[in-house]
């Protein structure tokens, strides 16, 4: 498995991480007001699917700029 794959894997896994913590926050949130510390857990895999997100993002252009054709043509 190449590196661009294992970073695709990881967001997906990452997207699904991010979902659970919201959803288990709504719950706890039914339940009165929650710690602080409650909404890190959704925290943590946002900031980690930022990073991802940006570096697929940006990959195609690297890419394109390295293989020689540059903005001219």
């Amino acid at each position: 498995m190449n590196f661009n794959a294992l970073i695709r894997q990881t967001h997906r896994w990452l997207s699904i991480l991010f979902t659970a913590g919201v959803v288990g926050y709504m719950i706890v949130m039914t339940r009165g007001q929650p710690p602080a510390w409650v909404g890190m857990f959704a925290l943590v895999p946002l900031i980690l699917l930022l990073v991802s997100g940006l570096y697929m993002f940006v990959l195609p252009h690297v890419l394109r700029g390295r293989s020689g054709r540059g903005a001219g043509g």
